[in-house]
């Protein structure tokens, strides 16, 4: 076992993480020092950490396929967690996606629901028995299973994390060889409801921000204000955006140096430990440490790749495949709302961002990878 496990380890894989580790508890600490609320996160997320190469190692002695027999009730156990927080969920930064777990640890379902999704399709598409997909008996069954928790979490309101689940949902079709012409309807339909949402959006702003007002829930728009129609919105909604800019700007090609950053050591940019921690990034390491940072997630992204194109295992190749779209759709969305090309969501920056369920997630989501590796041609019974 033990030579199976060491022979089926991806060194790159393994040696990224422990450099993600490194670049978030330093930036972590640059952007909390000068918070007495916040100044012991960095040790916090090492701590993370810690449980979270615990819990991949631990994954590479479980052989996947026993863990994806279950993903039916995963499923089940992870739309009860979203419906739940509607009863008992915590609200942080107007989004009642919480639970406040003992020692106030917060745990956050939906991030945990995007692994789910991943494994309950690919689960789906296991027991298929033709090539390409069906548009009645799977395309459509695996749009009602994305549409679930895609409303539910787009309630609370997470409109990051409700978009990963559709993207997961689209590039699994597509790993699951999904016929050209469906396709096509996907694509100009999507086209057409987009454009004409964009087109009502902005002709018809006032009635619509008047509604969401009469519901107490006009801050759903700030965000997208901020993005579609900059003129128009407060003082308030593009706050966060323009001074993320000005941030990452202002580090210029080398950056002003760690623990230099004027905005970051201020507190000009809310929450640079966490959402906006490319501020970190961008303004104290410039475009060179920025660059370098996009380089490692590519390194990330091409290992996972090279696995998934030297498996026999389909199943295993739609899991990764679907762990890959999570991830970099995570990295676009995250720094796209942080220099203005994608609206401010609740969205983590994979490995780097303070929280513990993210990261979790995320390593758990590795050590799936690492398990389809090593057990790519051991069936179970």
């Amino acid at each position: 076992m033990l030579k199976r496990i060491m022979k089926g380890l991806d060194a790159i894989i393994l040696l990224l993480l422990l450099v993600f580790m490194i670049i978030s508890i330093f930036c972590i600490y640059s952007a909390t020092r000068t918070n007495l609320d916040y100044s012991q996160s960095y040790i916090k997320m090492m701590y993370f950490y810690g449980l979270g190469f615990m819990v991949l190692f631990i994954m590479l002695f479980i052989n996947y396929k026993l863990i994806l027999r279950f993903s039916p009730v995963y499923y089940a156990i992870g739309v009860g967690l979203l419906v739940l927080l509607f009863f008992k969920g915590d609200t942080i930064n107007n989004a009642q996606g919480w639970f406040i777990l003992p020692g106030g640890i917060g745990f956050q379902p939906a991030e945990l629901c995007k692994l789910i999704l991943i494994l309950f399709l690919s689960y789906f598409l296991s027991k298929r028995e033709v090539e390409t997909l069906s548009l009645f008996k799977e395309i459509l069954p695996m749009g009602v299973i994305t549409v679930i928790p895609f409303l539910l979490v787009l309630m609370q309101p997470d409109l990051g994390n409700s978009i990963a689940y559709l993207v997961i949902f689209i590039v699994v079709c597509w790993f699951g060889h999904i016929n050209y012409k469906h396709a096509w309807i996907g694509l100009i339909i999507m086209i057409i409801v987009s454009g004409s949402s964009l087109w009502s959006y902005i002709n018809y702003h006032p009635e619509i921000k008047q509604f969401m007002a009469s519901k107490h829930k006009e801050y759903w728009l700030d965000r997208v204000d901020a993005v579609l129609l900059p003129d128009q919105a407060s003082e308030k909604a593009t706050y966060h955006m323009k001074q993320a800019i000005k941030a990452i700007g202002s580090g210029s090609l080398e950056g002003d140096g760690y623990l230099q950053g004027t905005s970051v050591q201020t507190g000009q940019v809310p929450y640079t430990y966490a959402d906006s921690i490319f501020v970190v990034v961008g303004e104290e390491f410039g475009f060179v440490g920025a660059s370098v940072l996009l380089f490692l997630y590519f390194l990330l992204i091409y290992r996972m790749i090279i696995i998934a194109l030297n498996i026999r295992s389909q199943t295993g190749i739609y899991i990764i495949g679907g762990i890959s779209a999570m991830f970099l759709f995570q990295v676009f969305e995250n720094i796209g709302m942080l220099i203005g090309i994608m609206p401010i969501t609740g969205i983590t920056l994979p490995f780097i961002s303070y929280g513990g369920t993210s990261l979790l997630i995320n390593m758990v989501s590795l050590g799936f990878v690492l398990s389809i590796k090593i057990y790519d041609d051991i069936d179970v019974e």
